[in-house]
């Protein structure tokens, strides 16, 4: 491990150890944290693949490992799980000018910002696509082996990283995600601003739009909570089964109903998502 990696924490978890890792990034230019869930089978030699969680908005790493009772299948599977922040963070990062909790600081959305004063620091997609996987492969004892999932505005993250990274990752899931960020109002108000008033552009960065022209046809899975208070007005997954129909993209959504957007919905079917990704990463 190099020295620009701190250890926050290391936590024993079946068999296996949570730790708490902070590095100072160059794409997003501050210091970041991510938690990394190391299974028991490392400590015999092995190499293991990894699952890419991003959570969603207002969260930290800590959302998922808290909650999301993910570590004994994870265990069992041998899987490495990183959960990295969900956006940039500390004083000289800009945040919502009025405080709000859906834009700046906890809600980068998982894009690259092309816009003042948010370009130097809001630049997630590449700190989760480019710099965080290097830098996880370099320290710790994982194999080239990726697949992403994600929860809400994480979960918008991992479609687009899938579509836009053809051959990058094994699997690709997502629990009550954002699917068309440009035609719901958590989306338009974070991409205007991140990413400018050209409409266009935004399209770059929304599900719907990508898999139209995706050129890796990733089975997608998707669970959905049917009584999810953002349902109809934030997530809207009937566009993304629309969109992939008119692909012919592989696409699975599970209404599952009396569920709603929190992680007590996300920890009921952890598991079936665990064993959707370790099949692919596991072949």
């Amino acid at each position: 491990m190099t020295d620009s990696l701190t250890i926050l924490s290391e936590t024993r978890v079946f068999g296996g150890w949570l730790k708490q890792v902070r590095h100072q990034s160059a794409a997003v230019d501050c210091a970041m944290t991510f938690a990394i869930f190391l299974p028991p089978q490392v400590e015999a030699g092995a190499s293991v693949p990894v699952l890419y969680w991003l959570s969603g908005l207002t969260c930290t790493d800590e959302n998922f490992t808290q909650k999301a009772g993910a570590f004994r299948v994870t265990a069992e599977l041998g899987l490495a799980i990183v959960a990295p922040d969900t956006s940039p963070r500390g004083d000289g990062v800009p945040g919502d000018p009025d405080g709000a909790w859906d834009f700046g600081q906890g809600a980068g959305f998982y894009v690259d910002a092309t816009e003042e004063p948010w370009a130097r620091n809001y630049r997630m997609h590449d700190y989760v696509t480019r710099e965080l996987p290097a830098l996880i492969e370099a320290n710790f004892p994982v194999t080239g082996n990726r697949s992403i999932a994600g929860h809400s505005m994480g979960g918008h993250g991992a479609l687009v990283c899938a579509l836009k990274h053809p051959g990058f990752y094994k699997a690709v899931s997502a629990f009550s995600p954002i699917v068309n960020p440009t035609a719901v109002p958590w989306g338009e108000k974070a991409f205007e601003r991140y990413l400018g008033l050209d409409r266009d552009r935004w399209l770059e960065w929304d599900a719907c739009a990508l898999i139209a022209e995706a050129a890796e046809r990733l089975p997608i899975l998707i669970d959905q909570g049917d009584r999810d208070g953002f349902l109809e007005t934030q997530l809207k997954p009937q566009a993304l089964v629309a969109a992939a129909e008119a692909a012919g993209h592989p696409l699975t959504l599970r209404m599952q109903p009396g569920y709603d957007h929190s992680y007590f919905f996300i920890s009921t079917f952890i598991e079936d998502h665990l064993r959707h990704h370790a099949a692919a990463l596991l072949a």
